[in-house]
């Protein structure tokens, strides 16, 4: 049984933060890449910040600086820092895990909602 549960999301003003956790259980979870993506109403879905088995990270332009992806594989956990929130980062934030070679063995978490608003 394969399982992403996200945590931390909710409401913060502008210029607050938030820590996203991704739990994952069921996969060797050192063997993934691990990535964030957001989904805004009418938008599509978008990665947000990536990182590999061995630490290598990207960000979409829009985060870098401000964002912070890490993984502990200890806890097979996946986590997303998020400081100076804007109104546009309001979106709901999916966990997922990347096989790379087999697609049938990526799995995705079922969200949790940011909501950046005064």
């Amino acid at each position: 049984q394969v399982q992403l549960v996200e945590s931390g999301g909710g409401l913060v003003q502008p210029g607050g933060s938030l820590r996203l956790s991704c739990q994952a259980s069921g996969i060797v979870f050192s063997i993934y890449a691990m990535g964030w993506y957001r989904q805004a109403p009418g938008n599509q879905r978008e990665l947000v910040a990536r990182i590999s088995p061995v630490g290598s990270t990207n960000y979409a332009d829009s985060v870098k600086g401000r964002f912070t992806i890490s993984r502990d594989n200890a806890k097979n956990t996946m986590y997303l820092q998020m400081n100076s929130l804007k109104p546009e980062d309001t979106a709901v934030y999916y966990c997922n895990a990347d096989h790379r070679i087999a697609s049938r063995l990526d799995y995705w978490g079922q969200g949790t909602q940011v909501t950046v608003s005064s």
